[in-house]
C-alpha cells in the first residue's frame, strides 16, 4: 500500500535535538516518512496501550510537542502507521497538517478491508473447488507458498496487529476470530478431504494440523524478525525449508 493524502498546507518548524535533525533539515514528506518508521517500531515494541507520544518523540530525538505538528493525536498516528505498514510511504503531495484524528471506526474498517484482500488465497480456493485429481505434492506446496508470501509481504502490519490486539478488542476479534480463523477453517476443510481420499497422512485432529500450518508459517515469515536473540538466515532458504518440511509432514508419498 502506498500512503497518499489530500494536498494541504505544510507547517514548518526548526526543532533539532542532539544528532537528530529529523524536523529541521528534511522536507515535510521525508519527515512524515521518518515519523511513520519510528512510530511503527515503537507500537510493535510496546503495543498500542503502552505506547505514549513521549516514547515516539524519544525514538526520533525530538520534543513531544513537535509530533503534534504532524498528527493531531496518538489515534491519528496509529491510523497513519496502520495504513503505511509494509509499504514505502509516499507523502507527495504532503497532506494537510496535522493529520486529524480518524472518525470512530475508520481505522478498524481500513484494517478489515486490507485483511480481506490478503485473505484471498487463490491457490487454496482453487484446490477446494477442484473435482479432478492433481499432483497433490505440487498443489500443497503452492498453497503453503502462497500463504507464506502473503504473510511475509504484510509482516509489519500483522506484527502491529498482533501486538495491539490485546489492547483493542475489536482488532483482536477481526484478526484472531475472523481472518486467522477463516484461513485455518479452509485449510482444515482441504486437509480433511484429502485425508479421506488417502492422499494425505492421517492426523488425530485436523483443526490442530491446520492451525499448526498457519502458526508455523506465521512464526517464520513474521515473528522471527522480532526475535530478541535473532539468528541470521537466508529468507528464501527459510521459506523453502518450511514449505518442504510441511509438505513432507502431510502429503503421502
Amino acid at each position: 500500500m502506498c500512503c497518499r493524502f489530500a494536498k494541504g498546507e505544510v507547517l514548518t518548524d526548526q526543532v533539532s535535538h542532539g544528532s537528530i535533525t529529523f524536523m529541521a533539515r528534511q522536507d515535510p514528506a521525508a519527515r512524515l516518512s521518518q515519523l511513520v518508521k519510528h512510530a511503527t517500531e515503537v507500537f510493535i515494541d510496546r503495543g498500542y496501550k503502552n505506547t505514549q507520544m513521549d516514547d515516539i518523540a524519544s525514538s526520533l530525538g525530538v520534543a513531544k510537542g513537535t509530533l503534534y505538528v504532524y498528527v493531531e493525536s496518538k489515534e491519528a498516528l496509529f491510523d497513519l502507521v496502520a495504513r503505511c505498514a509494509d509499504s514505502v510511504p509516499s507523502f507527495e503531495p504532503v497532506p494537510g497538517l496535522p493529520i486529524p484524528t480518524p472518525k470512530r471506526g475508520a481505522t478498524l474498517r481500513y484494517i478489515r478491508d486490507r485483511l480481506a484482500q490478503n485473505q484471498n488465497l487463490p491457490a487454496l480456493l482453487k484446490a477446494l473447488s477442484r473435482t479432478r485429481p492433481v499432483p497433490l505434492r505440487k498443489e500443497f506446496q503452492e498453497i503453503v507458498h502462497e500463504l507464506y508470501d502473503a504473510v511475509e509481504r504484510n509482516r509489519q502490519g500483522l506484527k502491529l496487529l498482533d501486538r495491539s490486539a490485546k489492547d483493542l478488542p475489536e482488532l483482536a476479534a477481526l484478526w484472531f476470530e475472523g481472518v486467522r480463523g477463516g484461513v485455518v477453517a479452509a485449510l482444515g476443510q482441504y486437509l480433511e478431504r484429502e485425508i479421506r481420499k488417502g492422499t494425505m497422512k492421517h492426523v488425530a485432529e485436523v483443526s490442530v494440523a491446520a492451525r499448526l500450518i498457519v502458526e508455523t508459517v506465521v512464526f517464520w515469515a513474521v515473528h522471527r524478525h522480532w526475535d530478541p536473540h535473532p539468528q541470521t538466515f537466508d529468507d528464501s532458504g527459510v521459506r523453502e525449508t518450511v514449505i518442504g518440511l510441511l509438505t513432507d509432514a502431510f502429503v503421502q508419498e
